[in-house]
C-alpha cells in the first residue's frame, strides 16, 4: 500500500494544502495544482455517431470503456442524461472501484418524430407519466425529457423545420410533479422558446438552453435550478463547417456569453457537460471564454456540481496538474495524476 500525498494549490478555492490518500509508505503525487474531481453533468455513455447522426451503440463493455476514459481524464462522477437504460441504470446501481459514480436518467423521453430516430423508442403523450414512473422505479435519479425538437423524418431532423414543443406544457408540469413526488428530478432538453414555460412549471435543469433569457435565469435561479449549456455541442468549432454554420455559431456564442455573464448573479448553477462530442476540460475552457471567469468555470465542473447533484464527496477525489489552469485552461486536458475515491488510477 502507498500513501499518496499532494502539496500544492487547491482550486477553485486557491488555497495551499497538504492532502493524504491511502495508508503505507508515502509518495508524492506529481503536479502543483489540483481540483477535487471533475463532474460530467451531461454525458451519454451509450451514444455514438456516424455520417447519419447519433445512435444508441454498443453494450456494457463499451459503456465501461467510456467510463474508464472519463476516469483517466479526472472525471469522478457523471450524470448520464439518456441512453440504453438497461446499461446506464445498472452502472448507476452498481458503482465499482476505479470508475466514476454514475447518476442515470435511463431512456430519452420523446414522442415519435421529435428526436433522433435511432436514439429512442417513442413515448407518446398518453404514455409519458407511466414512463417517468418506470424509470424512477428502476433506479433513475433523473428523467430526461426531450422537451422540444425539430420535425424528424426517416433520416433525422428535417433541415429548416421549426423547433416545436414535444408535449403540452400542462403534461410537462405533471411530469415534474410525478418525478418530485418519487424523489427524482427532471432534466429538459430545449433549444426553443418553450424554455420559459419549462422553467415556469418547475423543471430542475435546462440542458442546452440556447434561447434562455435573462428573465428565465431569474426564475430558474430563484428556486435553485441549474443550466448545462453544453458549449462543446452548440458553439465549438467544427471541422469543415460552412460559412452559414459559422455565422450561426458566432451569433449563438455571442448570445450565450451574454446570458452566462448573468447566471451567477441570478443564482443559477451552471454545470459542465461533454454531451456526446466534447470533454469536461474543453467545456471548462469554453465557459471561461464565454461569460464565466476561469474560477467560476472550474467550480461548475467541481464544487458546484457536487453540491447541486447531491453527490457525496468521500474526500478521495483529486486531479493534479503541472501548470496553473487559471492561466492556461488547456492544461486541464492533461492531468499529471488522478486519484479516484481514494485510489490513484493515473
Amino acid at each position: 500500500m502507498t500513501t499518496w500525498t499532494f502539496d500544492g494549490v487547491s482550486l477553485p478555492v486557491d488555497k495551499s494544502v497538504r492532502l493524504r490518500f491511502g495508508a503505507g509508505d508515502e509518495e508524492r503525487l506529481p503536479g502543483r495544482f489540483a481540483l477535487p474531481g471533475l463532474v460530467d453533468a451531461h454525458c451519454h455513455l451509450t451514444v455514438d455517431a456516424d455520417e447519419q447522426g447519433p445512435f444508441l451503440a454498443g453494450g456494457e463493455a463499451e459503456a465501461v470503456a467510456r467510463l474508464d476514459e472519463l476516469a483517466q481524464a479526472g472525471v469522478s462522477a457523471v450524470r448520464d442524461v439518456g441512453g440504453q437504460r438497461a446499461i446506464t441504470l445498472e452502472l448507476a446501481r452498481s458503482p465499482r472501484e476505479g470508475r466514476p459514480v454514475v447518476l442515470a436518467a435511463g431512456r430519452f423521453l420523446a414522442p415519435k418524430g421529435r428526436y433522433f430516430p435511432r436514439m429512442h423508442d417513442p413515448v407518446e403523450a398518453d404514455e409519458l407519466l407511466a414512463a417517468v414512473e418506470a424509470e424512477l422505479k428502476d433506479g433513475a435519479t433523473w428523467v430526461k425529457l426531450v422537451a422540444d425538437f425539430p420535425a424528424v423524418g426517416p433520416d433525422g431532423p428535417i433541415r429548416g423545420s421549426a423547433i416545436e414543443a414535444s408535449y403540452e406544457i400542462g403534461l410537462v408540469e405533471q411530469v415534474v410533479e410525478t418525478a418530485h413526488a418519487m424523489g427524482g428530478r427532471v432534466a429538459a432538453h430545449t433549444n426553443g422558446a418553450v424554455v420559459s414555460e419549462l422553467i415556469r412549471v418547475g423543471v430542475d435543469s435546462i440542458e442546452h438552453g440556447t434561447l434562455i433569457s435573462e428573465r428565465d435565469l431569474e426564475v430558474l435561479g430563484a428556486r435553485g435550478g441549474a443550466w448545462t449549456p453544453t458549449l462543446c455541442a452548440s458553439i465549438d468549432v467544427r471541422a469543415g463547417e460552412s460559412e452559414e454554420r459559422r455565422e450561426r455559431r458566432l451569433a449563438s456564442a455571442k448570445y450565450l456569453t451574454s446570458m452566462l455573464e448573468l447566471a451567477d448573479q441570478y443564482g443559477v448553477t451552471v454545470l459542465t457537460g461533454s454531451d456526446a462530442v466534447g470533454s469536461v476540460a474543453r467545456e471548462i475552457a469554453l465557459l471561461a471564454r464565454h461569460g464565466l471567469d476561469v474560477t467560476q468555470a472550474m467550480a461548475a465542473a467541481t464544487t458546484k456540481a457536487w453540491d447541486y447533484l447531491g453527490l457525496l464527496d468521500d474526500g478521495g477525489n483529486l486531479v493534479t496538474y503541472d501548470e496553473d489552469p487559471r492561466e492556461r485552461p488547456e492544461t486541464l486536458a492533461t492531468p499529471a495524476a488522478v486519484v479516484l475515491h481514494g485510489h490513484r488510477i493515473r
